[in-house]
């Protein structure tokens, strides 16, 4: 028998199959794993029972610093309690946007001193003129650069003019990192939304009216062609839209190396939702209409869609509430990772949707291959000991109040779930226990990405 530091039964979720057995850990990383059981020895054993063993989620799309009150502890109490074990934070903090090594360097100390999970981090570049420092943060860690064709910000969050985008493109290229997107159409937007505020056509549905799929698609297909000719990998955050998914696959079929993900509420909400929830509901892009959404979910069964991310925004009530008399005036975006992971089980391992290793793919394979995380997103001999533990036969109630982000807002407040996190462990050691967080800040380290010197 194998002496070994930690066991952990239950139904173990591997690359091609599901068996129950246990998993052998040593110095937090994975060393043997067997069907059935009785070949480990270890006096820290945990048995799950009939409950599925994941390999630890991964969520690529977290915003902890565009809200200064969330920050790091918050947002990874929040993903620990949420069953993920690391996700990528993106670089539009406030008051000031990762895009020059200085700041990269500030953010990955305070990371080591306050994380509870695992975090990569995110690179930008300024408007103009930033391009220059791509190779330097990619060599200090970033795990890949993210850009956008709408303005947030001019200077937080900008729209990157098309010369840049081609420059930042080249470069990227070279480190062989991601070069993602937010990507809507700026110029029909903002003309948009001045036409409908000047007629006072400022209700919810009007945040999805004045951002077409057009806005959408238009911009993605600028992208593509972008990335044809400069050979980088792309990819496409948050795609709302069904269509683009198929321009997606016109370019990969011409050797464009694109991949992309979807967020929840885009395959758990539509239009109406706007109406039922107002400002609570809105992120960019909008929800879509009833057909788009089957549209994307068919995407998603075809395994079209790489990935699903959360897009955490942690808005406070009254960031919101500004827009309860006009859409346009509310903060965009929802709080995520403490729900992701038992929303996305719920609708489709709970209802037969996907299979539990669909459903890995998804949430922890594919994100941990599309951006070249090491040894991460699989349960294999050699890979870290991150696992989530989802029982398919306790219920969980979303309550919005026991978040621990600094968000206490979701349109799914009070929904039943068929499911429960009852375990999020990372790096063999357990951070959640199904109630509380185990570990405090600091246990969380920063993940460089794949061309870090």
């Amino acid at each position: 028998m194998r002496q070994v530091d930690g066991i952990i039964k239950g139904k173990i979720v591997l690359k091609d199959k599901v068996i129950k057995g246990e998993v052998g850990i040593t110095e937090g990383k994975i060393v043997s794993i067997y069907e059935g059981t009785g070949n480990l020895e270890s006096e820290n054993c945990k048995d799950f029972g009939d409950s599925f063993v994941f390999p630890g989620v991964i969520d690529v799309h977290v915003h902890c610093f565009s809200n200064p009150d969330e920050g790091f502890v918050t947002t990874s109490s929040s993903a620990a309690a949420g069953g993920i074990t690391t996700f990528l934070d993106m670089p539009y903090d406030l008051p000031n946007p990762v895009n020059n090594v200085e700041q990269f360097k500030k953010k990955v100390e305070k990371l080591e001193d306050e994380a509870i999970v695992d975090i990569c981090l995110w690179g930008t570049i300024s408007k103009t003129g930033g391009t220059d420092q791509i190779i330097p943060l990619a060599e200090a860690g970033a795990i890949a650069f993210k850009m956008s064709t709408f303005e947030t910000d001019a200077y937080r969050f900008p729209r990157i003019p098309d010369p840049e985008i081609l420059k930042a493109m080249k470069l990227i290229e070279e480190t062989g990192l991601r070069a993602a997107f937010h990507s809507e159409n700026d110029e029909i937007i903002v003309d948009m939304i001045e036409q409908y505020q000047k007629e006072g056509k400022v209700y919810p549905k009007a945040h999805n009216e004045t951002r077409p799929p057009v806005t959408e698609t238009s911009a993605v297909l600028k992208l593509l062609e972008f990335a044809y000719w400069t050979n980088v990998k792309l990819h496409i955050v948050h795609v709302s839209h069904p269509r683009t998914i198929d321009m997606i696959k016109l370019f990969q079929a011409q050797g464009v190396k694109v991949t992309c993900e979807t967020c929840y509420p885009y395959l758990l909400m539509n239009v109406d939702d706007l109406d039922k929830y107002g400002p609570i509901a809105k992120n960019n892009p909008p929800l879509r209409e009833k057909e788009e959404v089957q549209g994307l979910w068919k995407h998603i069964e075809e395994g079209s869609i790489d990935l699903i991310s959360s897009d955490h925004a942690p808005w406070s009530a009254e960031q919101k509430e500004k827009g309860n008399d006009n859409i346009f005036l509310a903060s965009s975006g929802l709080p995520g990772v403490e729900i992701m992971t038992p929303l996305m089980f719920n609708s489709t391992v709970s209802n037969g949707k996907l299979s539990p290793n669909d459903f890995a793919n998804l949430m922890s394979t594919h994100p941990a291959e599309v951006f070249s995380i090491p040894g991460k997103g699989q349960i294999s001999v050699g890979y870290d000991a991150d696992f989530t533990v989802i029982d398919p036969t306790q219920k969980t109630v979303i309550d919005q109040n026991s978040f621990k982000s600094y968000s206490k807002l979701t349109p799914y407040n009070g929904q039943e779930l068929n499911c429960k996190v009852i375990s999020t462990i990372l790096r063999g050691e357990e951070v959640f226990d199904g109630k509380n967080v185990t570990k405090g800040p600091g246990y969380g380290k920063f993940v460089p990405g794949s061309a870090a010197k």
